[in-house]
């Protein structure tokens, strides 16, 4: 009866230890029944018969640090399978390009189980199969396109490695969601060249905009000095306009003054007669003034027409003779 009694007390021990699962939230375990695959449990408090039921453990990978400060990675079953997503960080491997350039590249991958029964059932060791993967569709991807194109096209190899990557990992339940290039490192003689050839490129920027400051500083300079010249042609314009426009007035001043002055002398000798005369007479004395020279007013030549003046002047004295002076 003691024997019973202590193997009911182990039983349910047994029982209480090994049928009573709890799974905690985004996680499942996989239970098989005499080595068949029997149900999926969820989140929550779990039952299962532990003699005839028992947990289906997956590889995963785990990435520990050693006393060394260095990081490494191993692989451990572990009857839960995490359903969150999930990042690897894959070791660096050397890649040769379409130019045949090794360089050196480390990535990273996120990917998440959408089936669990798929990632137990259909690959043996998911994460090295995943890893692998990654790495050879990786090596075929850069050996298509050359050293250049490698630079500077990370998101366009990161998407068509997602892509490759979801389509062949979706027979094992997962999804890729992510594809990173962390770093791609050319060998050393490479970056000497590209710093040669980035400093190169940065000098010819330089002296090209160099050179197109000074053109513009020229253009702007000569347009600057054709403006202030035909601004100065502009004000010289202007002011020939305005001298020749106060000399016309001046000469229209002058000579109505002139008029004024000679129908005065006209009206004066009207009733004498010969007002011709006095006018011509006094025109000669003008033009004889203006061909005297030297200070004492010497004559140097007398027209042979300018001894008809000296009647017109006798005449103009005949003609005063007679006049009275209003006193």
């Amino acid at each position: 009866m003691f024997l019973v009694t202590v193997l009911l007390i182990a039983t349910a021990i047994l029982f209480v230890t090994k049928g009573v699962i709890i799974v905690k939230q985004a996680e499942v375990v996989i239970i098989e029944r005499l080595g068949k695959f029997e149900r999926v449990l969820e989140s929550g408090l779990n039952l299962i018969f532990p003699i005839l039921e028992t947990p289906r453990p997956i590889a995963w990978k785990v990435t520990q640090k050693g006393i060394d400060g260095k990081t490494y990675s191993y692989i451990k079953e572990k009857e839960r399978i995490d359903l969150r997503e999930t990042v690897y960080d894959f070791p660096r491997q050397n890649v040769i390009t379409k130019d045949n350039v090794s360089i050196s590249i480390n990535a990273l991958l996120y990917f998440q189980i959408v089936d669990p029964k798929s990632a137990v059932y259909e690959i043996q060791n998911l994460p090295e199969a995943i890893e692998k993967l990654t790495q050879t569709t990786l090596r075929n991807l850069v050996g298509q396109i050359d050293l250049d194109e490698t630079l500077v096209s990370r998101d366009k190899i990161n998407q068509e490695l997602r892509a490759i990557l979801d389509e062949a990992t979706n027979k094992w339940g997962v999804k890729v969601n992510r594809v990173e290039l962390q770093d791609i490192i050319p060998p050393v003689d490479i970056q000497t060249a590209m710093e040669k050839q980035m400093k190169a490129e940065r000098d010819r920027r330089a002296a090209i905009l160099e050179a197109e400051g000074l053109k513009k500083a020229a253009i702007l300079k000569a347009e600057g000095e054709k403006e202030a010249a035909i601004n100065k042609a502009e004000g010289d314009k202007q002011a020939s306009i305005l001298r020749a426009d106060g000399i016309a007035q001046a000469r229209i001043l002058e000579a109505d003054g002139e008029k004024q002055a000679i129908q005065k002398i006209i009206d004066a000798l009207a009733d004498k007669g010969q007002p011709d005369k006095y006018l011509i007479a006094m025109k000669y004395l003008e033009t004889m003034t203006s061909i005297t020279s030297g200070k004492d007013n010497k004559i140097v030549y007398m027209p042979y027409e300018a001894t008809g003046i000296l009647s017109s002047v006798d005449g103009i004295k005949e003609m005063f003779k007679g006049t009275k002076i209003n006193g």
